[in-house]
């Protein structure tokens, strides 16, 4: 069966356009497309269009609050397949701006949830490359 539509972005809204995809090209790679300060498009290599509206009154999610203010969705990125890497993932992300929510457990789940500079969860995660 045909899609009815294309996969064309992810758009999110944030306070800064500009600053979070600057933030998230440094975690996944790519060069914001910043003409607009309004819209700003990053497409990240091998993977998704990332835009970023302006919502100057933007509420972060309340992570891991699902009954109020609830996060809608984040975003996974590799962070590597050996813990060394997630590690070395871990600071660049931190220096970067982001904000620890979830290193619990880290082991048993694979994955560490941040919050970027705007508060929207994202996650790294160990993916064991084959």
């Amino acid at each position: 069966m045909a899609p009815a539509a294309r996969f064309r972005s992810v758009v999110v809204d944030c306070p800064e356009p500009r600053e979070l995809a600057r933030f998230y090209a440094a975690v996944g790679g790519g060069t914001p497309d910043e003409a607009d300060p309004d819209w700003v498009v990053l497409q990240v290599p091998g993977g998704p269009r990332l835009s970023f509206q302006r919502a100057p009154d933007l509420t972060p999610p309340e992570w891991p609050r699902s009954d109020r203010n609830a996060q809608q969705f984040h975003l996974d990125f590799d962070g590597g397949a050996t813990w060394a890497e997630m590690d070395a993932a871990h600071e660049r992300v931190l220096a970067l701006g982001a904000r620890p929510l979830d290193l619990a457990d880290r082991e048993e789940k694979d994955f560490m949830v941040y919050a970027d500079p705007a508060g929207h969860p994202f996650c790294l995660c160990r993916i064991e490359h084959t």
